[in-house]
């Protein structure tokens, strides 16, 4: 049992750095909730929030970030490709218009309001869209 929804605790989100921040939005922790109701497998939080701090020693990173604002969290799912979390998050309505990234090892999932976002950093050169 989480402590912000059925499956998801605040602990999960919290900044690396150990800082002790741990800002999330709460659109992100319903819609991850819908992902994993959907998917009917556990969803593990690499990544959550950033403080601005630790974000800036993150590689790869940018400094408007969504996990700086609570927003994003990088994301596996035992049994499944970071395209394949990538193509179910697409049916969940605030990641089907916020962010999607697929890197070789997790899925960026994000709910920013600043309109659709599609990456791939995977090393192999395949393509998602």
């Amino acid at each position: 049992m989480g402590d912000l929804a059925r499956d998801f605790s605040r602990s999960e989100f919290r900044c690396h750095c150990g800082c002790g921040g741990d800002l999330v939005d709460g659109m992100l922790v319903d819609a991850l909730q819908r992902l994993r109701d959907r998917l009917g497998r556990p969803i593990n939080i690499l990544s959550g929030y950033r403080c601005p701090k630790h974000n800036a020693a993150t590689k790869g990173s940018v400094p408007d970030s969504q996990h700086v604002l609570g927003r994003a969290a990088d994301v596996t799912v035992l049994g499944m490709t970071p395209e394949q979390v990538a193509e179910a998050a697409k049916d969940i309505p605030e990641f089907k218009e916020g962010g999607i990234g697929v890197y070789d090892t997790f899925t960026h999932l994000d709910v920013r309001v600043t309109g659709l976002a599609r990456w791939d950093n995977r090393k192999e050169g395949k393509r998602y869209a």
